[in-house]
């Protein structure tokens, strides 16, 4: 499960981040996680709680917001999300070959107290 070496990033980079700021504890941590990055939500979510139990981190919540797979058509210059596998442009029918976005994994923000 490579969720767990995310996690460990995450929560790292978030205790870093509360130790920076003079800050006790680590209240939200907020992700973008792309539709193609592999990563399981409920995976990324017991990982998380398990690694930042017992530091300053345990009882953060992490909010996780979903980054749709967007794809580019050099046919009609359109650019759309669409599901996983379904690269067809909605506006000529053409399949895209040009995947613009949907393997994110950003660390978006961090809350501390």
């Amino acid at each position: 499960m490579h969720e767990f070496g995310i996690a460990e990033t995450i929560v790292q980079t978030a205790l870093d981040a509360a130790r920076a700021h003079g800050a006790a504890r680590v209240d939200v941590v907020r992700v973008r996680i792309g539709d193609l990055s592999g990563v399981v939500e409920e995976a990324l979510r017991f990982a998380f709680e398990s690694i930042a139990d017992g530091t300053p981190a345990g009882g953060a919540r992490l909010e996780i917001e979903r980054a749709p797979v967007r794809c580019y058509c050099s046919s009609c210059g359109v650019e759309f999300a669409t599901a996983p596998l379904d690269y067809q442009c909605p506006a000529c029918g053409a399949i895209s070959g040009d995947v613009r976005g949907g393997r994110e994994m950003d660390l978006v923000s961090i809350e501390v107290s």
